[in-house]
């Protein structure tokens, strides 16, 4: 549902303030728009003007349906670390900026994703990303949200998540079908 328009919500639910990450609670009958509902997370802004990412375990109370994780093939599938590691990839596009309907692989935010055996069987992922601003305050939220999506891949049984600010990100980081979405063609 990305109508813009106005809806009440039905219950209480947490909330992050985008872009300083802050949690807030929004009571029951609060009215918002949602005007991203993209990875099992929405994007909603109030009549005051705040924006702020309700995450899945949420997103009924604005009406939402709460959208399974798609998964990549089945465990059987998977052959081998290159399997997997395209399936990680593939949850990496499950996640998304709030303030920007583009997945974070496709912005240019995923610098390194790489898929390792385990000594004692399994897989390891090793994440590296930046955010659009340095300042922003949603690197945690992201992070917790890429950890999540990694846990999900079968085969992976650890993961190393590292968020880097360090080449700065800039527009040219993006792929051309995030640049045509977002009108910088």
């Amino acid at each position: 549902m990305t109508t813009h328009q106005p809806t009440t919500l039905s219950r209480d639910c947490e909330a992050i303030r985008i872009p300083s990450g802050d949690g807030v609670i929004l009571p029951a009958g609060t009215e918002v728009r949602v005007v991203q509902s993209l990875g099992g997370s929405c994007t909603v802004t109030t009549a005051r003007g705040d924006m702020l990412r309700i995450a899945g375990k949420d997103v009924d109370a604005v009406g939402e349906e709460i959208a399974p994780t798609p998964q990549s093939g089945a465990p059987a599938a998977a052959e081998g670390p290159v399997d997997i590691e395209k399936m990680a990839w593939d949850q990496l596009r499950m996640c998304f900026d709030p303030e920007i309907p583009v997945n974070i692989v496709d912005l240019g935010l995923v610098s390194v994703c790489l898929v390792t055996p385990l000594p004692d069987g399994g897989n390891k992922a090793e994440v590296k990303f930046t955010l659009t601003a340095p300042g922003c305050g949603m690197g945690d939220i992201l992070k917790t949200d890429v950890e999540t999506k990694l846990l999900s891949v079968p085969g992976i049984e650890d993961i190393d998540v590292e968020l880097e600010l360090y080449p700065p990100w800039d527009p040219s980081r993006m792929s051309e079908a995030a640049k045509l979405q977002l009108g910088m063609m």
